[in-house]
């Protein structure tokens, strides 16, 4: 019998209404049965009952080399049926599988965008233009991280409205700018007909004929290796980007697919000082996680049997952490 915590059936009861049996498609084996019946019934169902990892100095290269979706049934396969495979209106939105296309870059054409990212995370990652003092910064700083982002299994190609010469020849400034020693060692994507800048809502297709000068946004969509779109970034072109909240994103999201837990605000230095219930503080939360909504009591206690619930006044059990080093041994 699987039991669902109080606000995993609050998320069930606000997702779109849809049969159990196209989640059970979606989801094989994966979702069992009571799920499949509390999904289809807007969260209520005879079997369901209320309920009463990282630090500052983490390194990329600790992960494991390959992600894969958490198979616990409650976890992340469940949490991610709440998010719709492809949009009504075209638009591209959080679960929503990406559009592939044939790319022109610095290293080379390639037939598929799918393809070059097979089984593995990868982030898109667009500038305006070349010869541009942000975007300079921006490529500089990226390549710096990615050794680490390599390490994390996931892979790196960078975009413009520019030809694929123009990216070649700027690069030179880059590196020469570039207070570090660096090698750019992903591809910069030529999309100078805007086809992949439109695909990905960077460029509004009505606007390209009354506009001087089209420019991409300063995007950032970081793709699961499913091909969906786990996270979306937009940065006007006078902002650059932080490439260390990149990678934290990055390893938070792979965190959550593998271990079906959520990371707070802050993560990793979040929960430094915790109060427990003798009365007492402990700081042994500091970046510590929280278990998906969705995940049952039942599975919690069966995966994470140590995990620490903290007192909240509407005594509903639904903070629930896990820490770094009991995630780690999963």
């Amino acid at each position: 019998m699987m039991y669902l915590t109080t606000a995993a059936r609050t998320l069930l009861a606000r997702a779109p209404a849809r049969s159990a049996s196209s989640v059970a498609n979606r989801h094989g084996s994966l979702i069992s049965r009571s799920v499949s019946s509390a999904i289809a019934n807007g969260g209520s169902s005879p079997f369901l009952s209320s309920v009463s990892v990282a630090s500052n100095n983490h390194s990329a290269t600790s992960l494991r080399s390959m992600s894969t979706m958490d198979k616990m049934e409650t976890g992340t396969p469940l949490y991610m049926s709440l998010y719709p495979e492809g949009s009504t209106d075209g638009g591209i939105r959080l679960g929503n599988i990406v559009p592939d296309f044939a790319m022109d870059t610095t290293h080379g054409s390639f037939d598929s965008f799918h393809e070059w990212k097979k089984g593995k995370w990868a982030i898109l990652f667009s500038h305006p233009a070349d010869f541009t003092p942000v975007c300079t910064t921006e490529i500089g700083r990226l390549a710096l991280k990615y050794d680490d982002l390599e390490a994390m299994d996931c892979k790196v190609a960078t975009l413009s409205v520019d030809p694929v010469k123009s990216h070649k020849d700027w690069l030179k400034d880059v590196v020469a700018h570039c207070e570090n020693e660096i090698d750019i060692k992903f591809p910069i994507i030529g999309d100078q007909d805007r086809s992949i800048s439109i695909a990905y809502g960077m460029i509004d297709p009505g606007n390209l004929d009354e506009q001087e000068l089209p420019l991409t946004i300063r995007a950032v969509f970081i793709i699961n290796p499913e091909n969906k779109l786990m996270l979306s970034l937009n940065y006007p072109a006078c902002v650059g980007r932080n490439m260390d909240e990149i990678v934290r994103c990055v390893e938070a999201l792979q965190l959550s697919y593998e271990k079906s837990i959520a990371t707070p605000a802050n993560w990793p230095n979040n929960h430094a000082d915790i109060p427990m219930p003798d009365g007492s503080r402990s700081t042994e939360f500091k970046g510590s996680v929280f278990l998906l909504p969705t995940v049952s009591e039942e599975e919690a206690k069966e995966h994470y049997p140590g995990y620490h619930s903290c007192s909240v006044p509407s005594n509903i059990n639904y903070l629930r952490l896990v820490k770094k080093d009991d995630v780690e041994k999963k």
